[in-house]
């Protein structure tokens, strides 16, 4: 056999087995220096998107392998997420946090007063209700119309906003019936309000109209209005209602008093003859 022939074909075997050595040792490092596996916990996640007010049942949710520190609040066992009501959106497959889940059974409605508001239903019509645009979600002010106790007549009707920001946590309709028993939809929506401002909307309801007024949500500074009457429209004025106070009819002046100066008395001596003469002065002003 050729010298030269084996010794190329020894060159090439040494070659291979270096190159060989040196990619198995760069592959070991790699291996070695692998970050070790990510820890991971059992998270519950919603199956499907549950809406606000919605009930939990077991179906709603799953159970997955969460990478890493789960969100502040997760929750990670079914039987405390189940019959609880959604108080805020959960999208599906998104973590179930505790701080957006209500009481056991507080489904609808109820699962989204939060603890010291109250939720205030009122009858509306297209008109009151801006054209269908006040849905659940938007902000609105409210506006009372009527002729308050000890207005003048004169004033006419009277106008002022009762309430500012206000939350619409629903609007749907509420079925009440007629004289002759059959029922009637009625539009009602729902606003989310203080105690003190329950006890005002539902008297402004009964004894007075009102119109609700839409408003930008990130909109969340109040405007001072003073109000206005039907009489300032007309008249051009530009000053608005502070209160009846304002508009009470001032009480008639009382005539000028007329300061009268005592008469002017001149005596005169004329020999052993005393004459005395008056003389009328002009009032004083």
């Amino acid at each position: 056999m050729n010298k030269r022939f084996i010794s190329v074909v020894i060159f090439a075997v040494v070659v291979a087995g270096v190159f060989t050595l040196v990619f198995y040792k760069f592959i070991a490092s790699r291996i070695n220096t692998a970050p070790p596996p990510v820890a991971t916990t059992q998270v519950l996640v919603a199956s499907r998107t549950l809406d606000e007010g919605a009930l939990i049942h077991e179906g709603d949710l799953d159970m997955v392998a969460w990478s890493g520190t789960p969100p502040p609040g997760a929750m990670t066992d079914k039987q405390q997420a189940i019959n609880h009501g959604v108080v805020s959106k959960i999208f599906q497959g998104e973590p179930v946090l505790q701080s957006r889940l209500s009481g056991v059974g507080d489904a609808g409605l109820p699962a989204l007063i939060p603890t010291g508001m109250r939720a205030v239903a009122l009858r509306v019509n297209d008109i009151i209700g801006v054209a269908g645009f006040v849905v659940a979600g938007m902000h609105v002010d409210i506006i009372i119309l009527g002729n308050p106790p000890g207005a003048p007549a004169s004033l006419g009707t009277l106008s002022k906003t009762l309430l500012q920001n206000v939350e619409v946590l629903s609007a749907g309709q509420d079925l009440k019936k007629d004289a002759e028993g059959k029922p009637v939809s009625v539009p009602v929506i729902t606003v989310l309000v203080s105690p003190t401002d329950a006890e005002k909307l539902s008297l402004a309801s009964s004894d007075a109209r009102i119109q609700l007024v839409l408003r930008n949500k990130n909109d969340t500074v109040d405007s001072k209005t003073p109000g206005t009457a039907m009489a300032l429209l007309f008249s051009g004025q530009k000053i608005g209602l502070p209160g009846p106070a304002v508009h009470r009819e001032a009480a008639p002046k009382a005539p000028p008093v007329i300061k009268r100066a005592p008469p002017l008395v001149i005596e005169v001596i004329q020999g052993g003859e005393r004459k005395s003469s008056e003389f009328k002065q002009e009032p004083e002003d």
